[in-house]
């Protein structure tokens, strides 16, 4: 015979797992602010019927139920739409930091202006116009000199201010680098704190998604792969286990975190001498990855192309042997070196030639530098005396402006020559100079539409993820309404079975009294 008791234990389980419901959706109201929270449900299931196999089974017709229990409490989640997110993420911080980057040499470069290079070249040529209509006159030559001495300090403005960035740029590279390594020890540690739940039987969530927001925000450093490792003991099936990540590299995965152990990376430069922070140009070389005492090297021709925030710092800092760096910003501080040296150089070429006005030969160069765009200067002689300036071609006549107009024609004049040789393949100076703006603008250009692009697509998977993960405030108060009614309609139950049980008990066996 069935307990009179039996359903007095049913409603009691129904009002638990209902209050269990309850205080799920009390803890996704809570939190349906907070940063990659993943909204939670109760997964109910009935208990065992009445009565249970066996040869001493009572025989009842049916099989009855006993009520429910909460199973577990599990957080609503994607892995597809995550591996998603992540991939897109990696890709948009690729073209993101590029825009930034190539966003601050234009701004640098500021062409085309009224400030930048082009416009005191023109200024120059204009000026030694001047001089060779009128070349006794001092102040024409005066005015030449300085001229020239603005178009050397925008050569040197110009690559000071490149090498600034790039300066700040290898800083970045060491400060992401440090971030990565903290990421990596918290979610060690998280994985220790699963391991040490999960045998339990318990499903820990909220740790779950800390996790995963690590783990997204270490996708913008680096295309990852990640896999999950089960827990032993008593843990769920579907408890998600500890997390192993690697970095996708072209010689196959390089793993960060195993379960609680995870890797410290040290950017190199030169023969694996850690890169710092102490000024001057160190050009990336590798990566060291070293976990459990095991050093293992990512180098630059490893790393995914356009994929990652790391990679395209290094591809706008600069990676390589000095002597032959390689890099947006290096490429571009080379190109300013190599017109600055070809304009000097064929300046001072056209200027010997010529003869001053007095009978003091003077310095027939009148630029000079050591490195190129960095420091060439006009020497200090020109500034004290301008008769030393060769606009004629012939001594002692100094109403002869010939070799000032010889090189005011230097701005339409072909510089031949490879590059790095004094020469600029046979493209004028202004021509030169336009150029190499042109093909930044066109990078710039590139970098802004596939970021937007990256953006546009990384958008669209979020809100996909939101969708099913993220608390709606409409729903969880209707689950709300639901689960109440359901713990009402429980405890009514218990006030139905509790009168069944005192008339059973108080008022049987007592007819006619």
């Amino acid at each position: 015979m069935r307990s009179t008791f039996m359903g007095l234990e049913a409603s009691k389980r129904g009002l638990f797992t209902q209050q269990s419901a309850l205080y799920t959706t009390g803890h996704n109201v809570s939190n349906a602010n907070t940063l990659g929270y993943s909204r939670q449900r109760v997964n109910m299931e009935a208990t065992l019927g009445y009565p249970g196999t066996g040869l001493n089974a009572p025989k009842t017709p049916g099989h009855i139920g006993t009520g429910v229990q909460a199973q577990s409490v599990q957080r609503i989640r994607d892995t597809f739409i995550d591996r998603q997110f992540r991939q897109e993420s990696s890709k948009l911080g690729y073209w993101e930091s590029k825009s930034n980057a190539i966003s601050q040499m234009e701004d640098i470069m500021s062409e085309p202006s009224d400030f930048g290079l082009n416009e005191s070249l023109d200024q120059f040529w204009k000026s030694l116009q001047d001089v060779s209509t009128n070349p006794e006159n001092a102040s024409s030559r005066k005015v030449a000199i300085q001229k020239g001495i603005a178009v050397a300090e925008s050569f040197n403005y110009l690559s000071n201010q490149l090498t600034d960035i790039q300066e700040n740029l290898k800083n970045e590279i060491l400060v992401s680098t440090s971030d990565i390594n903290s990421i990596l020890e918290q979610i060690s540690s998280i994985n220790e704190q699963i391991q040490a739940i999960e045998p339990n039987g318990y499903m820990p969530n909220d740790l779950y998604d800390t996790r995963d927001v690590l783990i997204d925000e270490l996708s913008q450093y680096f295309p990852i792969d990640i896999s999950f490792e089960k827990s032993g003991g008593n843990a769920l099936s579907i408890a998600e286990g500890s997390v192993n990540i690697s970095i996708k590299t072209a010689n196959g995965p390089i793993s960060i975190v195993t379960g609680k152990e995870f890797a410290n990376l040290t950017p190199n430069t030169g023969t694996t001498a850690p890169m710092t922070d102490t000024e001057g140009y160190q050009p990336f070389t590798s990566f060291t990855v070293t976990k459990n005492g095991t050093a293992t090297e990512i180098e630059y021709g490893d790393l995914e192309a356009n994929r990652g925030k790391m990679l395209s710092l290094i591809d706008s800092y600069g990676y390589g042997a000095v002597a032959d760096q390689t890099g947006f910003y290096p490429n571009m501080l080379k190109n300013l070196d190599d017109l600055a040296k070809a304009f000097a150089d064929e300046f001072n070429k056209i200027h010997a030639g010529g003869h001053a006005m007095s009978a003091n030969t003077g310095v027939p160069n009148f630029f000079e530098y050591t490195n190129g765009a960095k420091d060439i200067k006009v020497i200090d002689a020109y500034e004290t005396d301008s008769s030393l300036f060769r606009a004629s071609t012939a001594a002692g006549e100094e109403g002869n402006g010939k070799n000032a107009l010889a090189l005011a024609n230097m701005k339409s004049k072909p510089i031949a020559g490879a590059l790095g040789t004094g020469g600029l393949n046979g493209a004028t100076i202004q021509t030169y100079y336009q150029s190499i703006i042109g093909e930044l603008g066109v990078s710039g250009e590139q970098a802004i539409r596939l970021a937007t692009n990256s953006q546009t697509i990384k958008s669209t998977v979020e809100n996909n993820r939101a969708s099913q993960s993220s608390v709606s405030l409409d729903e969880e108060m209707t689950n709300m309404i639901i689960f109440q009614q359901a713990y009402n309609a429980n405890a009514r139950m218990i006030t139905i079975v509790d009168e069944t049980l005192d008339k059973i008990i108080n008022g049987m066996g007592r007819v006619g009294l």
